[in-house]
C-alpha cells in the first residue's frame, strides 16, 4: 500500500504569483481557496475523499480498531456539576451519544431532569450546544447552537421549569458567551453584522458589537451597549459582576494575551462606559469585586501571573495593591469560594490548587490524587461547597465534591471503563532543545514495556497561543497504548506552561523555537530507546497541525508517519480568512517585511520540495471549518502529492458536515480515530 502503486486524483494548477516585499511567491493551488460550495473545489474534495477512503478501508486491523474504540467509548461521562439559584446543573453522556445532554436537579439526591438534549436537534448529531448561561433566578436557560462544527452560533432561550423555548432567536453570534443581569430580564452578548451568504464561512470577521437582549423581544430590538467603529479588530465580552452592580467589558484584539477592561455602572441607567484599563500592555481578568474594589488577575510585571486589587475611585496602576504575588508556578485561574481565593497553578504542566485569604495569606494547598489535571472549583463567593474533576493520561475524569470549610473531598462520580487504568503508567521527563532550553514531556504506555528502540510511538504537540497541554484522558490514546504504542506529549514553547515568557519564546520571529523543541523531543525518544525514525509518528491539530507540517518539511527523515490535523499551512495568507487576522499576535504577518521572511522560512505549504521523500502523511480537515479554513489543508495536500518522491502515501481525509473540532459527534470522532490509529499502526513498523 505504498504510493508507487497509488495514482492520485489530478489537481490542476493555475498561474498565480504574488509579490511579498520583492520576493515572488507562486501559489498554483490558489483556486482551492474557493470554498466547499465552489463546484470545482467540491469535485476535488469528492475525488480526494473517495481515494483516501478506499486506502483507509484496506488498512489491516482497521475494523478491529474501530470495534475496540466503540466498545471502550461506551461509558458514562459526567461534567463537573455547578449550582445556580438552588438548582444543580451538569452534563452527561450515556456513552455513545453524539452530544452530551444537559440535566437539572433540585438537590443532589433527587431525580435529574433532562433540560436540553442536542441529539434531538439533528439526525446525525451535527448540531451541538456551543454555549449556555443560566439566569440568576434559575428560570431561564440561554443557549447557543452550532451546526456542522461552525463557529457561528444561534442563541435561544428556554424556560427551565417547562423545557419550552421562547420565540426569540439570536443570530450571527461568534466568539461570545452570555451574561444575565441580576433581575433575570435579559443578558449581554456579542455579535457581528450578517455576512453575505456566499462569504459566511470564509470572510474575515471584524467589528464585533456588544448588545443587551431582553427576554421575550426580537433580536431587532436588542440594545447596542458598546461598539468601536474606529477599531475593527476589537472584540467584546460582557460580564455582570456577582453583586449585579457592574457590567465589565473584556476587550480583546487578536490572540495576544493582552486586553483592556472597561466597566459600566448598572445602578445608574445613564452611566457611560468607563475605560478602567485602556492600554494593551498585559492580560487582565476580573475575579470578583467588593464594592468599588476590583480583584484582577494579570500578568503585568508578572509573566506567571498575580492578583491585584484596584480601587475604582483611584484606579491608576501605582495605586494598585498586590494581593497574591507571582509564584514559581504559573497561575492559571482564580475564583472566590467561602470568601477565599481558590487559585489554580501549573507546576511543570500539572495541576496545583491553593487557597488564600482575601488579603493574600496562604491558607492551604488542596490535595489532588496525583500527577494530572484538576478543573472546576466553580461557585459564588460565599459558597462552602464546590466540585472539581481530576484526570490523567490513563484515567478518565473523576468528579469530587469538596467542602471548603473542612478541606474534605469526597468521591461524587467515577466512570467505569472496560479496561484497567492500573495497567498503564505515565512519567514526566525533561529534555534539552536546540538552544539549551529545558522542555518537559509526558510519556505514557503499558507498564513493563521493554524499551527496544522499535516501539510505535506517537508524539503530540501544540506550542502556541499560551495554551498549556496538561494531562488529559483519551480513549483513542489508551487504545493506542493497549496496542503496544507509546504516547508522548511535549510541552513546547509558545504554550502557557511556564507563563508569558514561555509563550513569547515561541511566537513571531521566535516561532522556530517551537519546531526545534518538537524535533528535539523526537530525537530524545529515539536516543532513549523508545522509537526509531521508522516507528516515530507525529500528530497535532490547528496550530499543532502547523507544527506537524513545519517539522515534517524540515526533518522528513525523522518520522515514520505524520498526521497534521486542521492545520494552518499557508503562513502567508492565513490572516485573510475568518478570524485568521487575530493570530498575527502569535505568528506575525506577511504584510510585515521581517515577519514575512520568518513565516516564509517555515510555512509548511511553501517549504515542500519536489523530489523529497516525505513520511506517510494523513492530512485531516473538514469542509465547514470556519476557524482554520480547509483551503490550508487542501493546498498543502495537493502540493505534497506533487512533491512526494518516495513510495509513501500522502492522503487527505476531509470530514463532511464538520468544522474545526468543537461539537463533533461521537460517531464522527470514533470514525476519524479509527482511521488515524490504523494508519499509524500500519506505517509505524520497524524494518
Amino acid at each position: 500500500m505504498s504510493s508507487d502503486s497509488l495514482t492520485y486524483p489530478a489537481t490542476r494548477t493555475v498561474e498565480q504569483t504574488d509579490d511579498y516585499h520583492g520576493t515572488s511567491v507562486a501559489d498554483p493551488y490558489r483556486w482551492l481557496e474557493g470554498g466547499a460550495d465552489d463546484k470545482d473545489v467540491q469535485a476535488w474534495i469528492e475525488e480526494q475523499s473517495t481515494f483516501t477512503a478506499d486506502y483507509l478501508a484496506k488498512l489491516p486491523g482497521r475494523e478491529a480498531i474501530q470495534k475496540r474504540l466503540t466498545t471502550l467509548w461506551d461509558y458514562e461521562k459526567y461534567s463537573t456539576p455547578f449550582r445556580k439559584a438552588s438548582k444543580y446543573f451538569y452534563f452527561k453522556n450515556d456513552g455513545l451519544q453524539n452530544q452530551s445532554v444537559l440535566y437539572v436537579l433540585d438537590d443532589l439526591e433527587g431525580e435529574p431532569k433532562e433540560l436540553l438534549d442536542p441529539n434531538k436537534l439533528s439526525d446525525d448529531g451535527t448540531v451541538a450546544l456551543s454555549g449556555y448561561a443560566i439566569s440568576e433566578d434559575g428560570k431561564y436557560l440561554a443557549y447557543g447552537l452550532s451546526q456542522s462544527g461552525s463557529d457561528w452560533q444561534t442563541w435561544q432561550v428556554r424556560e427551565i421549569a417547562t423545557g419550552k423555548n421562547l420565540e426569540e432567536e439570536l443570530k450571527w453570534i461568534k466568539f461570545s458567551g452570555a451574561s444575565w443581569d441580576h433581575d433575570s430580564k435579559g443578558f449581554y452578548y456579542s455579535r457581528y453584522a450578517e455576512p453575505k451568504e456566499s462569504e459566511q464561512f470564509e470572510a474575515a470577521n471584524y467589528y464585533q458589537k456588544l448588545y443587551y437582549h431582553r427576554v421575550g423581544t426580537p433580536q431587532s430590538e436588542d440594545v447596542l451597549v458598546y461598539e468601536r467603529p474606529d477599531e475593527k479588530e476589537w472584540g467584546f465580552g460582557g460580564g455582570v459582576t456577582e453583586d449585579g452592580n457592574y457590567l465589565v467589558i473584556f476587550v480583546w484584539k487578536g490572540s495576544e494575551r493582552k486586553n483592556l477592561l472597561f466597566y459600566k455602572d448598572l445602578k445608574d441607567p445613564n452611566a457611560e462606559v468607563v475605560e478602567l484599563i485602556s492600554e494593551f500592555d498585559a492580560s487582565y481578568s476580573l475575579i470578583d469585586n467588593e464594592g468599588k474594589t476590583f480583584w484582577i488577575e494579570t500578568n503585568l510585571d508578572a509573566p506567571r501571573n498575580r492578583v491585584v486589587a484596584v480601587d475604582l475611585d483611584n484606579p491608576t496602576k501605582e495605586n494598585w495593591t498586590e494581593i497574591i504575588p507571582e509564584a514559581t508556578e504559573t497561575l492559571e485561574g482564580v475564583g472566590l469560594l467561602n470568601n477565599q481565593f481558590v487559585a489554580s497553578y501549573l507546576k511543570d504542566a500539572r495541576s496545583q490548587v491553593k487557597v488564600f485569604s482575601l488579603t493574600g495569606e496562604f491558607v492551604r494547598e488542596i490535595s489532588l490524587p496525583g500527577l494530572g489535571s484538576a478543573g472546576g472549583f466553580n461557585g459564588k463567593r460565599h459558597d462552602t461547597e464546590t466540585f472539581f474533576q481530576f484526570t490523567s493520561f490513563t484515567t478518565p475524569s473523576v468528579i469530587y465534591r469538596y467542602d471548603m470549610t473542612s478541606d474534605r473531598a469526597t468521591l461524587f462520580r467515577q466512570p467505569q471503563i472496560q479496561i484497567s487504568s492500573d495497567d498503564y503508567e505515565t512519567k514526566q521527563v525533561f529534555y534539552t532543545s536546540k538552544d539549551g532550553t529545558r522542555v518537559p514531556m509526558f510519556i505514557s504506555h503499558k507498564k513493563g514495556l521493554e524499551l527496544n528502540g522499535k516501539l510505535p510511538t506517537l508524539l503530540y504537540g501544540y506550542g502556541g497561543f499560551s495554551i498549556s497541554l496538561t494531562p488529559s484522558f483519551s480513549i483513542s490514546n489508551l487504545v493506542w497504548m493497549e496496542m503496544g504504542g507509546v504516547f508522548a506529549v511535549a510541552n513546547l514553547r509558545g504554550g502557557g506552561e511556564y507563563g508569558e515568557d514561555w509563550h513569547q519564546g515561541g511566537t513571531k520571529l521566535s516561532k522556530q523555537n517551537v519546531f526545534d523543541d518538537f524535533i528535539a523531543a523526537g530525537e530524545w525518544l529515539i536516543a532513549n530507546s523508545y522509537a526509531s525514525s521508522d516507528t516515530l509518528g507525529i500528530h497535532g491539530g490547528s496550530n499543532g497541525g502547523l507544527l506537524v507540517g513545519a517539522c515534517m518539511t524540515q526533518r522528513p527523515e525523522l518520522y515514520g508517519a505524520a498526521i497534521p490535523a486542521v492545520g494552518v499551512m499557508d503562513m502567508l495568507r492565513f490572516h485573510k480568512f475568518t478570524i485568521g487576522w487575530a493570530w498575527c499576535g502569535d505568528y506575525g504577518s506577511s504584510d510585515n517585511a521581517d515577519e514575512f521572511q520568518a513565516l516564509y522560512a517555515y510555512s509548511p505549504l511553501h517549504n515542500l520540495k519536489s523530489g523529497t521523500e516525505y513520511p506517510p502523511t494523513l492530512v485531516t480537515t473538514a469542509d465547514r471549518d470556519d476557524r482554520v479554513v480547509p483551503a490550508h489543508s487542501f493546498k498543502f495536500a495537493a502540493a505534497l502529492q506533487s512533491a512526494q518522491a518516495g513510495d509513501q502515501p500522502t492522503l487527505i481525509r476531509i470530514e463532511t458536515k464538520a468544522g474545526h473540532g468543537a461539537g463533533k459527534p461521537t460517531a464522527k470522532v470514533i470514525e476519524e480515530a479509527s482511521d488515524r490509529l490504523a494508519f499509524l499502526q500500519y506505517h509505524l513498523q520497524a524494518d
